[in-house]
């Protein structure tokens, strides 16, 4: 189910947003959620999963707070990787047995909020593990606490999005250390949870049903030597990093063929009573989300066009740096929001407002006409854009704001930075 959001309602939008002056020579692009989108993908995810799953959400791909907050109401967790992310969930009003901490690199003090704190924590090492037992014997925790496999299954498509190759910085490796991974389940009681995550965009469903083949027959082993002493693995985190499509004329896979692979390959999953988290970041946001910027000019290139905007780099960090990897599609609309239709007898290139040189968001696209004062929308921007915000050339963070057409309801989730706000944020 890859639902994205239609092109009608955009315009529509894009329509109220011009008529309340959202977007002005002060104010010159907006980030626009769509509330519905979010809601209908989550519900999907709930009816297609046993109802003892907890759907973690990966704060990672969208940490606002008022998005979140939405997530509480439709009863769903939280997935933190650091310790500021695990304090915000906390803050957020999350409760401590829907937060799930990931850390890589978790330091003692992180360690012990977290066990305060008594949410899910899922260890990255051996090392990690020795420090948990230290605490543990000083003091109680309500936390229950997994170990991360690498089922070292290979790269998807996109290397920096892959995290189970034969090395990754991500997860004890399966192939050298699995008689350890065992004993250490055996020698701490208060392990109790399995973990696995091997990447985010440009992973398969084949490659995910790999890694969960790999871990469950570990899980199978651990199980088979702990119920010796009267022990069982708790929770099975199976992670997140189902694709999405970024293309409008391509098809994402639907999660109800994932379910139905696991049933037919690895069915002890969800029949061993044992809880299921999720970690789904981009598979929720991704789609649920545009981009308005104004079109400040359109320069004239020996053999294209060059159109000025107010969101780059700073905001498609990924896109910028990586253009062979990551895919927006983009619309134009004129000043009153009517969507242009056409071609161009010239090819266009979306330049960003920052100083380099590799500010571009797109490089030689076909477009209508463009002019000075049209807007351009830039589609599928919910997840890892406002999260990986850069403050190069010390850039104001545009107004955030929700949507939920069945309301005819815009709310403003974050307020455009002000001057002020960047000073204080660098003094």
């Amino acid at each position: 189910m890859g639902i994205k959001i239609e092109i009608s309602d955009i315009i529509n939008i894009t329509k109220k947003i011009i008529l309340e002056k959202k977007i002005n020579d002060e104010s010159t692009s907006l980030v626009c959620y769509d509330f519905q989108n979010i809601y209908t993908k989550i519900n999907y995810l709930k009816s297609n999963f046993p109802p003892n799953t907890l759907h973690a959400i990966a704060m990672k791909a969208n940490p606002l707070v008022k998005v979140m907050q939405e997530l509480i109401d439709m009863e769903v967790g939280i997935e933190a990787a650091t310790l500021p992310e695990l304090y915000i969930a906390h803050k957020t009003g999350f409760a401590s047995d829907r937060i799930v901490f990931d850390s890589p690199a978790k330091t003692m003090n992180d360690l012990r909020f977290s066990l305060d704190l008594g949410c899910y924590i899922n260890a990255n090492s051996f090392s990690e593990l020795s420090r948990i037992n230290t605490i543990l014997s000083q003091m109680k925790s309500d936390s229950k606490i997994g170990l991360r496999i690498n089922p070292q299954i290979g790269l998807g498509t996109i290397k920096s999005t892959s995290v189970a190759g034969k090395v990754s910085k991500f997860g004890v490796p399966i192939e050298k250390n699995r008689q350890q991974i065992i004993e250490a389940y055996c020698k701490y009681d208060w392990l109790n949870g399995i973990h696995i995550h091997i990447g985010s965009q440009g992973i398969s469903i084949e490659q995910l049903i790999k890694g969960l083949e790999k871990a469950c027959e570990l899980a199978d082993e651990i199980d088979a030597h702990l119920s010796k002493l009267g022990r069982q693995i708790e929770f099975f985190d199976i992670g997140g990093g189902f694709p999405v499509s970024y293309h409008k004329s391509k098809t994402a896979p639907d999660i109800k063929a994932y379910i139905e692979e696991i049933n037919k390959r690895v069915p002890k999953l969800f029949l061993s009573g044992k809880t299921v988290i999720t970690e789904f970041g981009r598979y929720i946001y991704a789609n649920s989300a545009f981009a308005i910027s104004k079109v400040e000019y359109v320069k004239e290139a020996a053999d294209h066009k060059i159109l000025s905007i107010h969101l780059g780099a700073d905001f498609l960090l990924r896109k910028a740096y990586n253009p062979s990897d990551w895919h927006h599609d983009i619309s134009i609309l004129d000043a009153e929001g009517n969507l242009k239709q056409g071609a161009d007898t010239k090819k266009y290139s979306v330049a960003g407002p920052l100083c380099f040189a590799g500010d571009f968001i797109a490089v030689d696209i076909e477009l209508p006409v463009v002019e000075e004062g049209d807007f351009l929308i830039i589609h599928d921007v919910g997840a890892y854009t406002m999260s990986m915000w850069s403050r190069y050339n010390s850039r104001q963070i545009p107004e955030i704001i929700g949507f939920d057409k069945l309301k005819n309801q815009i709310t403003t989730i974050k307020e455009r930075e002000t001057l002020d706000d960047l000073f204080n944020f660098w003094q």
